[in-house]
């Protein structure tokens, strides 16, 4: 067991487990290696029924005090194990981790320190390294630390990966239970829609460790992640957050999107056969 005494933030992480037990070492490894320890690590089993379970178990047995863990009855997706977790949460700010990624080891403390400078910002998210294309950090200049991300931005593009994001606890908004797919892209949504700011911390701060689409798990499910997306728009529509014109766009923008994600696939499936 790793001494984790240091520096420590008042931020709990909060990661969804579903059949993981293959890569959450390595998401777990890259929490207790920051400079800015989170105050507590919650890892939510969403009914895995495989050995996920007992290698969590012994997290938290190895990180008594830190890692906690909160077990599903029943197999609900990742929104309602992240607000499972939420609703468990007792510090400040909420750091998200998926179980197959990981995080550059200054993650923490550089955006913490940033939502602690911007009390005004009740969200943050920054820039990923996909497959580890990319090295991890930044020597940006200060003009360039960070983006607004704008209301109109977001109907038309999720500019975050849910690992890049550290909220305010007190938020009375919540990922929707109802959607299994595109349901933090619609958090966001939500968010930029009740006149919250919302920022990108223009640094590479994370890891995420598939490709963006057509890989195992989640991202396999391209229809499906579309067909969140659109009821997101959909949503956004019915709701008065958007007219009809922006609601035309943007779904057809969306769909175009969707059409050019399978002929890069379809591409890189030939690239591999030869």
């Amino acid at each position: 067991m790793r001494n984790l005494i240091g520096l420590t933030g008042s931020i709990s992480v909060i990661i969804p487990c579903y059949r993981c037990s293959s890569t959450i070492l390595r998401a777990i490894n890259s929490v207790i290696s920051q400079s800015l320890m989170p105050a507590e690590i919650i890892l939510v089993d969403d009914c895995s029924g495989d050995e996920t379970l007992t290698i969590l178990m012994n997290l938290e047995e190895a990180y008594s005090g830190i890692v906690k863990v909160i077990r599903m009855s029943e197999n609900k997706g990742p929104a309602s194990a992240r607000n499972l977790g939420w609703s468990h949460a007792s510090q400040d700010y909420i750091a998200f981790l998926d179980a197959d990624d990981s995080w550059h080891p200054e993650k923490l403390q550089i955006q913490y320190t940033f939502m602690n400078q911007h009390d005004d910002i009740p969200l943050s998210g920054h820039l990923c390294s996909i497959m580890g294309d990319v090295e991890p950090g930044s020597t940006l200049p200060a003009s360039q630390l960070f983006s607004e991300i704008t209301r109109i931005s977001l109907i038309f593009k999720n500019p975050f990966y849910t690992p890049s994001i550290m909220i305010k606890r007190n938020l009375p908004i919540r990922f929707d239970e109802n959607k299994r797919y595109a349901e933090d892209f619609f958090l966001w949504q939500t968010i930029a829609f009740q006149g919250l700011r919302i920022v990108r911390l223009n640094s590479v701060l994370a890891n995420i460790h598939k490709p963006l689409y057509g890989a195992s798990g989640l991202s396999a499910h391209m229809w499906k992640m579309e067909i969140g997306e659109l009821k997101c728009l959909a949503t956004l529509f019915r709701s008065g957050s958007i007219g009809l014109v922006l609601y035309i766009c943007s779904t057809t923008f969306s769909l175009f999107k969707f059409a050019r994600r399978l002929l890069i696939i379809k591409a890189r499936n030939i690239c591999d056969l030869r």
